[in-house]
């Protein structure tokens, strides 16, 4: 007997529900966050891949796990986390220096400042290469997986999900003001900061661009710092490669973790601390959901999903 086929077809029902998704997304964000264009081309998007063949149908309903992700991201903007809880400046800023001090001619830095005195053009340029690739290996491996192992897909982007929503937690819990905050305004809280490239502005200068300029001008909130989910991804990545045996590409991938933590700090967009929570934080998420899904309720859920992307 063949396998029933659960995958989403094209029909009156489907084009109402992906029309009236699209239309109150497109609403709810203009309501919450004011009109971008960045809306309009994510519902483009899915709209052409939904209606362009079967394939990429299943492909981009699978990466809507990601797409969740996105939208929760952007819509933080409507909620400051400063509205909720005092933002850490100083105190975090000492914290650091206490535990991981540099002295530097008699002088306590924190790494932040020691490495942006002793800041090269060599790491100006691997640096900025390494953080670029925060998003795209992840997704990319998403990809991978998703034409290769459709459970793994699931688990992968799930945890994904996971672990950015601990982090999220934690950015209301606990408001925190990155590095070069500090360097470029004091201890003094200013709720309507703009983001920053930080040490990263040295890439763009060095090529005449304003590549990271374009992409932290659009963050969602400046005081994110704690956790660095930025640290918190490639974690994710090298946790699954190894679970799916990829041999070499183990090591590519833990270089671009390694790469990432470095320049994280590097670049005075996070402290080391910072660091070490994103990587805490991308530990317990990963063990949370290995928990979550021994439940045998959580498991026919995903046999369903599968079964519409596969």
């Amino acid at each position: 007997m063949g396998a029933i086929d659960n995958s989403v077809k094209v029909n009156l029902k489907s084009i109402a529900i992906v029309s009236l998704v699209s239309v109150a997304y497109l609403l709810l964000s203009s309501f919450l966050v004011g009109y971008k264009s960045d809306q309009l081309t994510l519902v483009f998007i899915f709209n052409i891949m939904f209606y362009l063949s079967a394939i990429t149908r299943k492909f981009i309903l699978g990466f809507s796990i990601f797409i969740f992700y996105w939208v929760i991201f952007d819509y933080m903007k409507a909620f400051p986390n400063y509205n909720y809880t005092a933002v850490h400046i100083a105190d975090l800023y000492h914290f650091e220096k206490h535990l991981f001090g540099i002295n530097l001619n008699g002088k306590i830095l924190t790494p932040n400042e020691y490495l942006r005195i002793k800041s090269t053009t060599f790491l100006n340029i691997v640096g900025g290469l390494f953080y670029l690739c925060w998003i795209p290996v992840p997704l990319s491996f998403a990809a991978y997986l998703f034409f290769n192992n459709k459970r793994q897909f699931l688990y992968f982007a799930f945890t994904f999900l996971l672990v950015n929503l601990l982090g999220f937690v934690v950015y209301y819990l606990y408001p925190a003001a990155p590095p070069w905050y500090v360097q470029t305004h004091g201890f003094t809280f200013h709720p309507l900061t703009m983001g920053s490239t930080g040490g990263l502005s040295r890439f763009d200068s060095y090529f005449n661009i304003t590549l990271f300029k374009s992409i932290y001008a659009k963050g969602s909130n400046v005081f994110a710092a704690m956790p660095s989910l930025h640290s918190a991804y490639p974690v994710i990545v090298v946790y699954y490669s190894f679970k799916n045996r990829l041999k070499w590409i183990n090591a590519v991938f833990i270089l671009v973790m390694l790469g990432i933590w470095f320049t994280a700090v590097y670049a005075s967009h996070h402290y080391v601390v910072d660091v070490i929570a994103g990587i805490i934080t991308a530990t317990i998420g990963i063990n949370l959901f290995n928990l979550i899904i021994r439940s045998k309720f959580i498991q026919r859920l995903l046999d369903k999903y599968e079964a519409v992307i596969s």
